[in-house]
């Protein structure tokens, strides 16, 4: 954002007077009018107390009662009114900031870009007691820490205020939000169409750990795979999916006529699955690897493949939760999930997907994905498979290419099926029947 204010045709002055317009339009809605209310506006030193001190102007001709704070050296506590404005600190903030009291905490709070106090990149508290908003207004587009950390509760609504400035092509292919409209539909087939143009050969399972491995093959079937085959170890003693096929090991049978292979939901982690892993790897098929194949990749003979796999830039997607993530990279994701992300994905050359909420996909270009439209009900057992099967439906549908953006819009796909789903609580099989309305 200072790049892209240091680059802007139009002055200072002017971006100021268009932000404070829009910040003033949105407090007007927040009390139902202007003519006298009251407003506080705790104003900084830089443009976002300049954003601030506008609007309260704006609202001030109006009718408004306006009083204005600087941000240092405020009271303790500001008086009474019917809204307060932070417009203390922007995104670039880089030191504690604990801001003064309200008198009355019934008001309506807006917040000016974000919340002072809050970092801008990662949604992580400077200090306590920060002021929590009603309402955001945020200009030119969403920073990270309206969604990432404490962002989301602490925002309230956010509005995205244009105020003439340009985001370039580049900047959007390097970090955006994707939302379900963004999932694009299935190929539609043709007279010519086979189930081996869109076959996804799934790999998991393994004694007392079969209900995985059956959630991803269907959650597969769902999303845009023509044919699944499983391969799973028979002494499972498991009942699969009627329209799942079922394969011993070896795995290289017509192994050239999947587009992708999942592997890991219920598979183990003894040594038997790390050879099955390593035959996986072997197949040079674009891979998504997930569950208790994670927690494989450090093996030697694992890490060996991977190696071989990256020097020819076969595609591999890995999609760990947080304490997965710890176990592939020793560390856990820290604050800066953007950051955590990236680093796994160049440090594999892989896509990465870190669950979470919002769930963050990244590349060894270093460009990132946010699916924000998730729902804490799917923290839940089996979920995680659901979305590995997705992955396998979408790429087995739409092949390897644009890569990136076909893992986001499983996970989108993943958050739209459990928003369907009604009552505070789901499992993962509930899911499965969602994707089929949800999918375009």
């Amino acid at each position: 954002m200072a790049l892209i204010d240091a680059a802007a045709p139009d002055s200072v002055e002017v971006l100021i007077e268009r932000a404070g317009a829009a910040v003033a339009r949105t407090a007007a809605e927040m009390m139902s009018g202007h003519y006298g209310r009251r407003v506080v506006v705790l104003a900084g030193g830089g443009n976002n107390g300049a954003d601030g001190r506008t609007a309260g102007g704006m609202l001030a001709r109006r009718g408004a009662k306006v009083t204005v704070f600087p941000a240092v050296g405020a009271p303790a506590e500001l008086p009474a009114a019917d809204l307060y404005i932070d417009a203390a600190f922007g995104t670039g903030l880089s030191r504690p900031y604990t801001p003064p009291k309200r008198s009355r905490l019934d008001a309506g709070v807006l917040a000016v870009d974000i919340v002072s106090g809050l970092c801008g990149a990662t949604g992580q508290m400077c200090s306590d007691g920060l002021w929590c908003a009603d309402r955001t207004v945020t200009f030119v587009a969403l920073k990270p820490g309206l969604l990432l950390g404490e962002g989301p509760a602490l925002c309230g609504s956010v509005t995205v205020a244009d105020i003439g400035l340009k985001v370039d092509d580049a900047d959007i292919a390097a970090c955006a939000l994707l939302s379900g409209t963004d999932v694009e539909p299935l190929p539609v087939g043709t007279g010519t169409t086979h189930k081996w143009q869109s076959a996804a050969l799934i790999v998991g399972g393994s004694l007392g750990m079969t209900g995985a491995v059956s959630l991803a093959c269907i959650a597969a079937l769902r999303s845009g795979a023509a044919t699944v085959h499983l391969s799973a170890p028979r002494s499972a003693a498991a009942a699969y999916p009627l329209e799942v096929v079922q394969q011993d090991p070896p795995l290289n049978a017509y192994a050239r006529r999947f587009k992708i292979c999942a592997v890991g939901p219920g598979m183990g982690t003894d040594a038997q699955a790390v050879q099955r892993l390593v035959e996986v790897l072997a197949l040079n098929l674009p891979t998504v690897i997930d569950a208790d194949g994670l927690r494989l990749l450090q093996s030697p003979a694992v890490s060996a493949a991977l190696k071989r796999r990256s020097a020819a830039g076969i595609p591999l997607i890995l999609t760990p939760h947080d304490g997965e993530y710890e176990a592939l990279m020793s560390v856990p994701p820290g604050s800066d999930r953007i950051a955590a992300v990236t680093a796994a994905s160049k440090r594999f050359n892989a896509v990465v997907l870190l669950k979470g909420g919002p769930t963050l996909v990244a590349d060894a270009a270093g460009r990132v994905r946010i699916v924000a439209n998730g729902d804490a009900r799917l923290a839940t057992a089996g979920s995680g498979d659901v979305l590995t099967g997705i992955i396998a439906g979408r790429l087995a549908a739409f092949g390897a290419e644009r890569l990136l953006d076909r893992v986001a819009e499983a996970a989108c796909l993943h958050a739209e099926a459990a928003a369907a789903i009604s009552g505070a609580r789901l499992i993962a099989s509930d899911l499965l029947d969602k994707l089929r309305e949800v999918t375009p």
